[in-house]
């Protein structure tokens, strides 16, 4: 039985993520990547939302895409998944950006005036074009490190032979709320300098608990009697991280390296994940159509909040909080009317989607 819960929980954290990335691009808090201030505001307190949802929204969605591993491994060879892995994640986040995201590298650098910059400096366009490609992949990161550890997950079930798989599903509460140490520490490694977001370690930790031990009904029922509880607790966690550090860098170190940002992003998933089994197991017309669009929204939300920041709020054309509310409408306009576009145009949506040719 489709386990719709898991559907839910991705497009749900998608709307937050593109909520999310309309905050980012102008916020006052100096968090790089984006347009920046474009109020007169002394304090943007509405930027709060930003470490509320932060440490916890893409945790969850790599637990979920570790759950959903496991289902997919149920069914099918390592030989199957791989391959539609690598058409999923790996074929739209490396020649995607050669075919269609340098476009948003375009915009990206053109908040900062980089075009300039290269240009007087001689770089040869071809080179000017694949710093475009290397800096349009914004959103795709995700992609890249799931597909990594797909790849990491099949080598990984040769060497356990399924012997992990059947003790997670004998994991009691309390060692559940242990797991918030390994998350600790896998956030102090391998992590990419500048570009904060491949934090390669510390997302490989959900993914592992979602195939090994989330993966498991016997687990999720046992989540699912606590699942008030973890909500409480994750909104008091959540609130008491925003109040600590509301204006300061909560996306790079020391910030994203502390205890309690390790705290929330896995109390954050666990009550999600809990709270979603428990009170969102349900399928209709609206939840189908938002979680089949999903994951379009995902990957052309940004342009298209980008793209209003770059003609209208860096030149000042609009007013602000005209520029916030198109940038949220564009966000998903362009999220569901591109991948409308794309997923009908052959080749185009192989390349940027993974969408394999209709026989």
């Amino acid at each position: 039985m489709r386990k719709h819960y898991l559907d839910n929980i991705r497009w749900i954290t998608v709307v937050i993520v593109v909520i999310y990335h309309v905050l980012y691009m102008y916020n006052a808090e100096g968090i790089l990547g984006g347009l920046g201030k474009i109020t007169h505001l002394p304090v943007q307190y509405y930027d709060i939302y930003q470490y509320l949802v932060y440490p916890w929204f893409m945790p969850v969605l790599f637990v979920v895409s570790g759950i959903s591993a496991r289902l997919s491994l149920d069914s099918h060879s390592d030989k199957e998944f791989i391959k539609s892995r690598t058409l999923k994640l790996l074929v739209p986040s490396t020649i995607g950006l050669f075919v269609f995201q340098f476009i948003q590298g375009y915009v990206s650098m053109s908040f900062g005036g980089g075009f300039d910059g290269l240009a007087s400096a001689g770089v040869p366009k071809p080179v000017i074009y694949l710093i475009m490609v290397a800096s349009g992949s914004g959103v795709l990161w995700f992609m890249h490190l799931l597909w990594i550890y797909s790849v990491l997950l099949v080598a990984i079930r040769k060497i356990e032979k399924g012997k992990l798989l059947a003790a997670g599903a004998r994991t009691p509460l309390w060692l559940i709320a242990m797991f918030v140490f390994p998350i600790w520490g896998a956030a102090q490694i391998l992590n990419m300098p500048i570009i904060s977001v491949y934090r390669i370690a510390f997302y490989f930790v959900f993914f592992m608990l979602g195939y090994f031990v989330f993966s498991n009904d016997e687990v999720i029922e046992r989540i699912k009697k606590i699942a008030v509880p973890l909500i409480v607790v994750a909104v008091v966690i959540c609130v008491a991280f925003a109040a600590m550090y509301f204006g300061d860098n909560y996306a790079d170190k020391p910030i994203n390296r502390g205890f309690l940002y390790a705290l929330d992003a896995y109390v954050g998933s666990l009550a999600m994940l809990a709270g979603m089994a428990r009170f969102g197991d349900v399928s209709g017309s609206l939840s189908k159509w938002m979680s089949a669009h999903s994951f379009g929204l995902y990957v052309f939300h940004y342009l298209g909040i980008s793209s209003v920041a770059l003609i209208f709020a860096k030149p000042g054309l609009l007013p602000a909080p005209v520029c916030y509310i198109l940038s949220l409408v564009a966000g998903f306009a362009f999220g569901y009317g591109l991948y409308a576009i794309i997923s009908r145009i052959p080749f185009f949506r192989w390349a940027v989607l993974g969408i394999k040719k209709e026989k």
